[in-house]
């Protein structure tokens, strides 16, 4: 299997789908794009690890990014003090020349993220930069949860209400609102230290994947069936969009994931940093005819 090569590989557009396993996009794509498909490896089995490793000198991109950890803040990431803990010492801001956190400009408080549309439309305002810039990135949210159908996300919102605190305390020198309600204080002291302490712990990453369910689905299907379901939907969900964005982009189009989702494989639930088993490591990259 070929590496994933992101910044080698020829394009003008390159549209990243989060968290999209190789499997299940092979599955359904087709009925979405045209073009041809290869299976690649990931350089990291989470964002952070993803950037860290992808974007290591100075990229002339204008970078739509639906996921906070790629971000304008000028944060690096071993300083975020939300989601998952890792010691690297990246800033997006410092390699990516213009980055357009559309996180924060088009996110969708019912739904908890960032909805397809969203980029989309963060893209058609700002074509001035991508006609500046040497390439794009439209780093897509989904199939990442929360899952769209649901509209109840929790996980992504509590970070991007973190990094957006975070944010205004930089800015105004530790000058932060504390007042962030029982579900944001719970997120932000217990589930850090539960991911971090219990990392090896199957049921400790089950239960993080359950925020994102519906609870009678999980009792009736259990958690796999339940999950790779509201997946694929999501993905589906996207590729809807993407396909219709495609056909105004002048150029060569590329489809890809910065890494996939685990739904059990070798104990294994969601993503996590420096985790090498195939479900999180191979990615789709499909050429757009």
């Amino acid at each position: 299997m070929e590496d994933q090569r992101f910044l080698e590989s020829e394009w003008d557009y390159c549209l990243v789908l989060d968290a999209c396993r190789y499997d299940v996009f092979a599955d359904v794509y087709d009925e979405y794009l045209d073009g041809t498909l290869e299976k690649r490896e990931s350089v990291g089995s989470s964002t952070p690890e993803w950037a860290y490793r992808t974007f290591t000198g100075d990229h002339d991109i204008a970078y739509f990014s639906g996921n906070p950890f790629i971000n304008d803040l000028g944060i690096p990431l071993n300083e975020l003090k939300w989601g998952a803990s890792c010691d690297y010492e990246w800033t997006a801001s410092e390699h990516i020349s213009d980055i357009h956190d559309v996180w924060k400009t088009d996110w969708d408080d019912d739904l908890g993220t960032v909805p397809p549309e969203g980029l989309a439309d963060a893209f058609h305002r700002n074509q001035d930069a991508v006609e500046r810039a040497d390439r794009t990135v439209l780093h897509y949210m989904q199939p990442h949860a929360p899952y769209l159908s649901r509209g109840k996300g929790q996980k992504l919102k509590q970070i991007q209400k973190g990094i957006r605190e975070q944010g205004e305390e930089e800015a105004a020198d530790g000058a932060g609102d504390d007042d962030g309600g029982l579900l944001s204080s719970l997120s932000d002291t217990v589930r850090p230290k539960i991911e971090s302490r219990l990392d090896d712990s199957e049921f400790a990453q089950k239960a993080g994947l359950w925020l994102e369910l519906d609870p009678k689905d999980l009792v009736k299907d259990g958690t796999r069936v339940t999950a790779l379901s509201m997946y694929e939907e999501n993905l589906r969900i996207a590729l809807e969009s993407v396909s219709e964005l495609v056909e105004e982009l002048d150029g060569d189009v590329v489809v890809t994931a910065d890494h996939g989702e685990a739904f059990g494989e070798e104990g294994v639930w969601e993503h996590h940093i420096e985790t090498y088993i195939p479900a999180l490591m191979e990615v789709p990259w499909l050429e757009v005819e």
